[in-house]
Parts: C-alpha cells; sequence; structure tokens
C-alpha cells in the first residue's frame, strides 16, 4: 500500500504567533480525529523548532521548504540535510516551482538535494511539472519526463521508493486554476510509467506522487479518488485549519 498523504505548504505566511496558534490547533485536530492519511506541513525555516515541539510525539510530519544541495559552508541563508537531520526534521520540499522560478533551480540541482536528504534519512518531496506555454504546445509530457530523469534516476530503486513526488502543473499553482481530475491522472500515470521503465512496476507502485495545484476542501475528494494520486501539496488551503481538516476528511 502506498502511503496516503496531504502535506501543507506553507511558504511565506505566518508570524510566529499566528503559526502556533494554527499548529496547536493542528495538533488538537489530529488527536481528536481518526484520519485515513498522514498529514505533514511545511511552515517557513523558522518555524521549523517550534513545529518539532509541539508535535513532539510526531503527529504531524514537518518539512522544511527547501534544502541545500551543498553540506555545509559559506552558504549564506541556506539549510543543510545534517541541520535538519540534527533537529529530527521530517524531510524537505525539493525543486518547487517558486523556487525554480525565482531561484533558478534546475532538475540538477534537485538531483543534488534529493541524494542528500536521502543520505540523512530524510524524505525528500520531490516536486516537478509543467509552465502553462509548455502544456499549451503539447510538451507536458515530456517535460515532466525529462524533470523526473534528471532529478532522480540517479537513485537507486530502493531510494526512489523513499521519495515522495509532488506533481504541480505550474499553471494552476495560486492562480485558482485547478486541472481536471483526468489531467491529473493523466500526469500522474504517466510518472508512474516512466519509473516503472527503469526500475520495474513494482518499485513503481511503492511511489507515492502528489496532486499540488489548487486543491481545495470541494475538489480534494474528486482529485484523490484518481488510482495514481495518493494525496496533496496543499498551498493557501493549508493556511486555515478548517479548509486543510476538509481536505485531510477527504480520505475517509
Amino acid at each position: 500500500m502506498r502511503r496516503k498523504i496531504v502535506a501543507g505548504n506553507w511558504k511565506m505566511n505566518k508570524n510566529v504567533i499566528d503559526a502556533q496558534q494554527l499548529m496547536i490547533q493542528l495538533l488538537s485536530y489530529k488527536n481528536n480525529h481518526a484520519t485515513n492519511c498522514e498529514v505533514w506541513i511545511a511552515p517557513p525555516s523558522l518555524y521549523l523548532m517550534m513545529a518539532k515541539d509541539i508535535f513532539e510525539k510526531d503527529e504531524i510530519g514537518v518539512f522544511s521548504q527547501d534544502m541545500s544541495e551543498h553540506e555545509s559552508g559559506a552558504y549564506t541563508g541556506e539549510i543543510s540535510a545534517d541541520m535538519l537531520e540534527s533537529i529530527d526534521a521530517t524531510g524537505s520540499l525539493i525543486g518547487h516551482s517558486e523556487r525554480r522560478q525565482y531561484h533558478g533551480e534546475t532538475d540538477s540541482h534537485c538531483n543534488r538535494k534529493v541524494k542528500l536528504a536521502l543520505d540523512k534519512g530524510l524524505i525528500p518531496i520531490y516536486c516537478n511539472g509543467e509552465t502553462l506555454e509548455q502544456r499549451k504546445a503539447g510538451q507536458h509530457l515530456e517535460v515532466v519526463k525529462n524533470q523526473t530523469e534528471v532529478a532522480l534516476f540517479t537513485l537507486s530503486a530502493e531510494e526512489i521508493k523513499k521519495v515522495v513526488i509532488a506533481y504541480e502543473p505550474v499553471w494552476a499553482i495560486g492562480t485558482g486554476e485547478t486541472a481536471t481530475p483526468e489531467q491529473a491522472q493523466e500526469i500522474h500515470a504517466h510518472i508512474r510509467s516512466i519509473i516503472a521503465a527503469k526500475y520495474g512496476q513494482e518499485v513503481a507502485d511503492e511511489v507515492s506522487i502528489l496532486y499540488g495545484g489548487s486543491v481545495k476542501p470541494d475538489n480534494a475528494k474528486e482529485i484523490f479518488s484518481q488510482p495514481d494520486i495518493d494525496g496533496g501539496l496543499i498551498g493557501g488551503a493549508a493556511l486555515k485549519l478548517e479548509d486543510f481538516s476538509k481536505i485531510i476528511e477527504a480520505f475517509n
């Protein structure tokens, strides 16, 4: 059975008081409701230690929004895999479209980050997806194939099973636009087939693939019902417990 996951990416939102309040609310919700999926959050890095203190029994996974491709050194503002391991973080997002767009991240960078994360026992959530221009040009399948191969195909079969992939069509992030469940399923099945061609179907069937394009309470159940969609990487809707909890409950 593949793990089912609802992960909230808080991006650059919440001051420390509001972040603490939401974490406490989320913990209370998790302790008082049976959930059929794992619940993870990626708060701003300033709040990772606070999250680990609040979720002291690992009820909720704690992820960084990014990590360095370097082990250590003169890289001002960066967070290393070793630092994340030292606070017992669950893992890190890697290659989010906003990191690609604003910070020039490439899949070669992602490859190095994924390997460092795995070496430290962290779960990498590797993000990929096409732009609107690439989809309109009919290039979306090839784009996602190339991204996946460059970022992940230096891994062993055992390593790739530990990676979580988040497909996020760039044109549907924060825009209110959402791929139809059928469009999302097409790409998720495509990604799984690419992995199967390299590593075999048994390995591919163990890799969790999340959808990350404007998932909301009113569309989550239909999206998550697709056979190759194993959960969601949630943006704006992760900032309110009312919305985030309804998305979690889409697995009930």
